[in-house]
């Protein structure tokens, strides 16, 4: 029988454990101002509810998160627009869309960040993400990922993988928004010139 608070306790237990990536945490957010200061850009992309938290960061690092005065970030979703999406996905395949999304805007030095719960395979679930991160590494952009469950094939193709070690989809999805805010509270400190812990 379900149990309303158990689901709390669960989800605190997720994101209580999360500390564990401050050494990503840190890296990324100095990806982020590296990528802005060599004018390059970031590319965002996952499916349904990470797709969801995609648009969600970019829009964080477009506009801002707390400091109105913060410079912008240029970011975006490759999550397409309608006429896109069904233009390849009825001409071609849905698997390809986010690669050609790469393709289309995508350059070296670039940051291809994909969401992803289960983490992508080849063939099945989330394929469109493992090949969007092919695509980028052609094109010699860095990868980070965030990712859940067994990590599947994103995983090991990341310059950095934050790896929600959980099989349940909506705590994954909460710790992996989590770890972005925690990006943007970073973000903000190093515009600042504070001090990140």
């Amino acid at each position: 029988m379900f149990k309303i608070s158990n689901y709390f306790i669960e989800s605190s237990k997720v994101i209580n454990s999360l500390g564990v990536f401050e050494k990503e945490l840190i890296q990324f957010t100095d990806l982020i101002l590296e990528t802005k200061n060599n004018n390059n850009k970031m590319l965002v992309a996952g499916n349904g509810g990470s797709c969801a938290d995609a648009e969600h960061f970019t829009g964080e690092l477009q506009c801002t998160f707390k400091d109105s005065s913060r410079q912008p970030v240029s970011a975006f979703a490759i999550t397409g627009t309608a006429a896109a999406l069904t233009a390849w996905g009825n001409d071609f395949s849905f698997h390809t869309f986010f690669s050609r999304q790469v393709e289309a805007h995508g350059n070296k030095n670039d940051v291809l960040v994909l969401i992803s719960t289960g983490g992508g395979s080849i063939e099945g679930a989330s394929s469109n993400l493992v090949k969007a991160a092919q695509k980028a590494k052609e094109l010699n952009m860095k990868i980070v990922s965030f990712v859940g469950k067994t990590g599947g094939e994103l995983k090991n193709m990341s310059d950095i993988c934050f790896h929600v070690d959980n099989k349940v989809t909506s705590l994954i999805q909460e710790a992996h928004m989590s770890l972005l805010h925690c990006v943007c509270e970073n973000l903000e400190e190093k515009f600042k010139g504070g001090k990140v812990e």
